[in-house]
């Protein structure tokens, strides 16, 4: 055990963790010369496209250290950057005893850096700081270093200097590694303790968990059980991660491995769990995870009702590999059967929605994205509203509560002034104004989640040239003015567009959604009324005005009252047809709206 070494790699977006563990990869010879490829963790395509990682992903390597020439084996957890995928972070720090911080050298220190570290100094794990891409032309080492001095109070030589792209600086991380990251505690001999960190669905295999041993022997074979499940299976494999898994006969205390055991119902287990043996059960399960608190909510529902069924078993094999997502069952009167699932935030859903297509081949619609709210009737009963269809009628509402979130933003000084006006108009409050230094100032808000949920990200990004990074969390739910904005179409009320909003911004949202359906709704032979409405209110409207299809080709000649008398009867049918005549929303217009 003296030579195991747990650690993961954290950093903002965009800083490198990827193509550094590329290199260490390489260092240590894990993968060969020819099969070597950029981002060779991320092994989904979505990854390699959009250049984010996604899933943290776990690798062992091993080092000969030259010095005292013993071998040591390195766990690796690389982990994303991105704020929607920072429950992935905590599950990977909970995994490890070290973390390695890049910070880019030509970027600074940036929101999602610091919301990682203290995650990392609250679980007590040993800091090593890593200063990237200094051998670009616009790194600026000096004053990056004392940005990392000032924020985690460590000696200036504790600092390494690397490159992900040319392997400078490796051998020195090599080192630190093995001098300052201790090797993990636990004892081979206890009761057999092991957390589960993360698991992914194989069609062929059924189940497989990825765990660390914290304490005790796993062998192949034995029988196990999942503590908070309560379930029993035989160890069929287990083994190491390397590029490929690796199978072994036993794994000790301080490891990270996989396990197979056959379990085909995703059902079955849970990120979090405890792993021990029936015949030496441990006294009590590991303290592992929180339960994952979903931001966003949308209904998703499949492009055709008969493919409900396999759409549940496909987010249920997705939500193995993506603990974050939550779903239940939930019906439209416009969509069918579908399900309500909880997103960490906009790029999640994206994301979900992206991976059911490619991984499982579901085509789905996705509803307007909400929050969930507290409720209070007049009668004093309390409940949470999580669709615009669960909202109860004006006048039986005593209170309305939304959630709110505390939103860090570091900037550049001349980007403030845009960046409070986008804030003001998101409805926030600037709680605090810190200069880290005289070149970046760090900006607290006080804002309401549903107003972030859409596009802030992106307008931060545009508004900041890029320069702002953002971090959120949660505080607390807040008096608020809600409605229910419904959009109807010939007066029938579209349930899958309407969207509950806060009433100052009830009027321009529903005028938004009208013009585009005016846009993309096909003319039909009678007019269209499309409404936006609050309540009876109607606040937006737009007309699609009708086919003019007149016939009077078998009206020639004679006299104009024949002709006008032909298109009177037409115009009769074509207001019976307006009654009786229903307006289909194509599938397109659906999702283009909900683009808004």
């Amino acid at each position: 055990m003296k030579q195991i070494r747990n650690f993961c790699v954290i950093a903002h977006i965009d800083h490198g963790k990827s193509t550094l563990s590329d290199r260490l990869l390489e260092y240590t010879k894990t993968i060969a010369d020819r099969e070597m490829q950029d981002q060779a963790l991320d092994n989904m395509d979505l990854e390699r496209e959009r250049g984010i990682t996604i899933k943290s992903h776990a690798i062992q390597m091993y080092y000969d250290r030259p010095s005292d020439g013993k071998q040591y084996t390195f766990n690796l957890i690389d982990t994303p950057g991105h704020v929607d995928f920072s429950y992935e972070v905590s599950r990977s720090i909970a995994a490890c005893e070290g973390a390695l911080l890049l910070v880019d050298a030509s970027q600074g220190i940036q929101a999602q850096t610091i919301s990682n570290l203290y995650l990392a100094i609250d679980h007590d794990l040993e800091i090593i700081p890593i200063l990237n891409k200094v051998d670009m032309e616009s790194a600026m080492i000096d004053e990056v270093s004392d940005q990392i001095i000032d924020l985690i109070g460590c000696e200036k030589e504790d600092i390494v200097l690397a490159s992900g792209k040319t392997g400078l600086g490796v051998p020195d991380i090599m080192e630190a590694i093995v001098e300052r990251i201790p090797a993990p505690e636990g004892d081979p001999g206890a009761p057999l303790q092991a957390l589960i960190f993360d698991s992914v669905f194989n069609a062929y295999r059924g189940v497989i968990a990825y765990f660390r041993i914290l304490n005790g022997t796993m062998r192949k074979g034995d029988l196990v059980r999942f503590v908070n499940t309560g379930k029993e299976y035989e160890a069929d494999e287990i083994g190491v991660l390397k590029m490929t898994q690796h199978p072994k006969d036993k794994l000790e205390a301080g490891n990270v491995g996989y396990i197979i055991t056959g379990i085909k119902e995703s059902k079955e287990i849970k990120v979090g769990d405890t792993i021990t043996t029936v015949e030496r059960p441990c006294e009590k399960a590991i303290q592992g995870f929180e339960d994952v608190k979903p931001m966003v909510f949308a209904g998703i529902f499949p492009l055709d009702n008969d493919d409900f069924e396999d759409l549940r078993d496909s987010l249920e094999k997705l939500q193995l590999n993506d603990a974050s997502l939550v779903f239940e069952p939930e019906t439209s009167a416009a969509l069918g059967f579908g399900f309500r699932c909880g997103f960490l935030g906009m790029l999640h859903l994206e994301i979900v929605q992206e991976r059911l297509y490619r991984e499982f081949d579901m085509d789905v619609i996705t509803t307007v994205p909400n929050v969930s709210y507290n409720l209070m009737d007049k009668s004093g009963e309390e409940y949470t509203v999580r669709t615009p269809s669960e909202l109860p009628e004006q006048h039986t509402i005593e209170m309305v509560e939304e959630p709110y979130i505390t939103a860090q933003i570091i900037t550049k000084p001349e980007f403030i002034g845009t960046i409070m006006t986008l804030c003001m108009e998101k409805r926030g409050t600037l709680t605090k104004q810190h200069y880290l230094t005289p070149e970046r100032v760090e900006l607290s808000f006080d804002l309401p989640l549903a107003e972030i949920v859409f596009d802030f990200y992106d307008r931060l990004k545009s508004v900041s040239r890029g320069y702002a990074s953002f971090d959120y969390q949660p505080i607390e739910y807040r008096e608020t003015d809600l409605v229910k904005l419904d959009i109807r179409l010939n007066g029938e009320p579209v349930d899958a567009l309407s969207a509950l909003v806060h009433r100052s911004k009830a009027e321009a949202f529903g005028r938004q959604i009208c013009k585009k359906l005016k846009e993309l709704l096909p003319r039909q032979q009678f007019v269209i009324a499309i409404q936006a409405a609050v309540g009876a209110k109607v606040i937006a409207r737009e007309t699609i005005s009708a086919l003019r299809k007149d016939v009077t080709a078998k009206c020639y000649g004679g006299d104009i009252t024949r002709k006008r008398k032909l298109l009177e009867k037409q115009k009769a049918g074509k207001r019976r047809m307006r009654q009786f005549g229903k307006v289909e929303v194509p599938q397109k217009a659906f999702l283009d709206v909900l683009k808004l």
